[in-house]
């Protein structure tokens, strides 16, 4: 208080003393007007103090006004971040909203497991895998989403990228009453400032084929992935029937199949299998995809609705879709190399269907092209539940001039003299030894044997789920004929 009434009142305090010293002084010169050595000293120090307080007040003048100027200047810049910590915020509201739309509109399952184990975050595509609710998946461990069955085949793995580690590998997982998705999948460590691992994310893509669906409906039911004492276990009817009322919003799901393929509601996509070395100059072959076009634009994964088509009985009508767009599609190419062969999966029941040749021959023939464009993939689990109907098949599409692949090769324990009568062109090595062949000895001694055992017979190899150029570069030794994965080239549209 004593502080602020000093201030107050200096300034006039000095004017005060100010005019008092010149009082002073004019009386003192006037006085000693004819002592002319005292008049001029005391007239100097009259002018000094009066330059002094000029100086002064100048000098503080100048001092406030670079006071205001800075106060102005540092106004200007708190404005200015302010402003730009307002657009940032914004920025960063949007990235989020923008990244979390990109986030549950991908058709690649997302999670978050903490170090704990525990689904800190999911994303759509994850919570329709599991048929489950937000509320239900958060904060559960993953061992209870996964099942003890399922998480029993990735325990080690989870393990490993608790403790740091990227891995990339493939495993099967069996819904309720025997739907199958083969996954491929890779784990994304993540750590704090001082690089300790807080967690790890699980990305896991679709790849389901159709020689990984159940050899019929009477598979047993299996604990769910999302298995708990208090939601059950729902049988393979109720299963397909809850996801036929999702697919169509009605019971009479068959009709509504057919009329999404009509519709233009499932999409082509191709896959590059490439030749080795890559840079050989070789022909390069292609795979071809299928995936659903859902209602908000994603991609419905073929593991979702292969157990529906199988269900209806529509396989065959199915591949006889795929068939005819790719035979259409390749012969309205200007450029087409012939030499390239596009290769197709085939369902169990197109294998038992005797009418499928007869479409085969007949479309070939309408649209000019050679049975050469297609190669069709019969996996290694009907050619041994089916040897039959399967070596009928052969027979019959080798003679429209098509080619044949025996995929998922090495997964089980087929013998080569079983396969030698079946005329087929391709071995498809399975993704899972592939993956694995560089760390794991079996796994390579396996790759090797095949190949060996391959090129005796007159058979050309292709390497599936190649994931890395160390990968690559290992086949290319061994002499594997052909490399197909993310390691190559990603699945792309028909066309693009």
């Amino acid at each position: 208080m004593r502080g602020d009434i000093f201030r107050s009142v200096r300034t006039y305090l000095v004017a005060i003393a100010i005019v008092g010293i010149a009082t002073a002084l004019v009386s003192t010169i006037f006085f000693t007007r004819d002592n002319l050595p005292w008049t001029a000293f005391l007239t100097g120090i009259l002018v000094a103090s009066v330059l002094a307080e000029a100086v002064r007040a100048s000098r503080s003048e100048w001092v406030l006004m670079r006071r205001t100027a800075q106060l102005s200047a540092m106004k200007e810049k708190f404005e200015l971040e302010s402003g730009l910590r307002r657009d940032a915020e914004k920025k960063i509201i949007d990235d989020r909203l923008r990244l979390r739309l990109i986030d549950e509109t991908l058709s690649t399952m997302i999670v978050l497991i903490d170090a704990d184990g525990l689904c800190r975050y999911h994303n759509r595509a994850f919570r329709e895998w599991l048929h489950l609710r937000a509320e239900l998946i958060d904060g559960r461990p993953i061992r209870e989403l996964f099942g003890s069955r399922a998480y029993a085949g990735i325990a080690t793995a989870v393990r490993q990228s608790l403790g740091g580690q990227a891995l990339h590998y493939e495993f099967l997982q069996e819904m309720p009453g025997g739907a199958v998705y083969r996954l491929s999948v890779e784990h994304v460590p993540q750590f704090d400032a001082a690089g300790k691992t807080t967690g790890f994310y699980f990305l896991a893509e679709d790849i389901t084929r159709r020689g990984d669906l159940p050899l019929s409906d009477k598979s047993e039911s299996r604990e769910h992935a999302a298995g708990s004492a208090s939601s059950g276990h729902a049988d393979q009817e109720m299963f397909l029937d809850v996801f036929s009322e999702q697919l169509s919003g009605r019971s009479d799901a068959g009709k509504q199949f057919i009329a999404a393929i009509q519709g233009g509601e499932f999409q082509l996509y191709c896959q590059l299998i490439s030749p080795l070395p890559i840079a050989s100059g070789k022909i390069a072959h292609y795979e071809i995809l299928i995936r659903m076009v859902e209602e908000e634009g994603s991609m419905m994964p073929p593991g979702a609705f292969f157990p529906l088509a199988e269900k209806s009985g529509l396989m065959p009508y199915l591949d006889r879709w795929v068939v005819g767009h790719v035979l259409e599609w390749a012969a309205n190419q200007p450029s087409r190399d012939i030499e390239s062969t596009f290769f197709i999966n085939v369902a169990a029941a197109t294998i038992g269907d005797p009418e499928f040749p007869g479409f085969l021959q007949s479309t070939l023939a309408e649209l000019g092209m050679p049975g050469s464009a297609l190669c069709f993939e019969v996996s290694e689990a009907d050619l041994a539940t089916r040897s039959n109907s399967a070596a009928e098949f052969i027979r019959q599409v080798r003679g429209c001039g098509c080619r044949v692949a025996l995929s998922g090769f090495g997964r089980n324990m087929t013998l080569f003299d079983q396969i030698r009568g079946f005329q087929v062109d391709f071995l498809k090595i399975d993704g899972s030894t592939i993956i694995n062949m560089l760390s794991n000895p079996i796994d390579l001694a396996k790759v090797v044997s095949i190949d060996r055992v391959a090129k005796k017979i007159g058979v050309k190899t292709v390497a599936e789920l190649v994931e890395s150029d160390e990968i690559v570069e290992k086949l290319g030794e061994i002499g594997i004929d052909f490399a197909q994965g993310f390691g190559i080239s990603r699945p792309r549209r028909l066309g693009e």
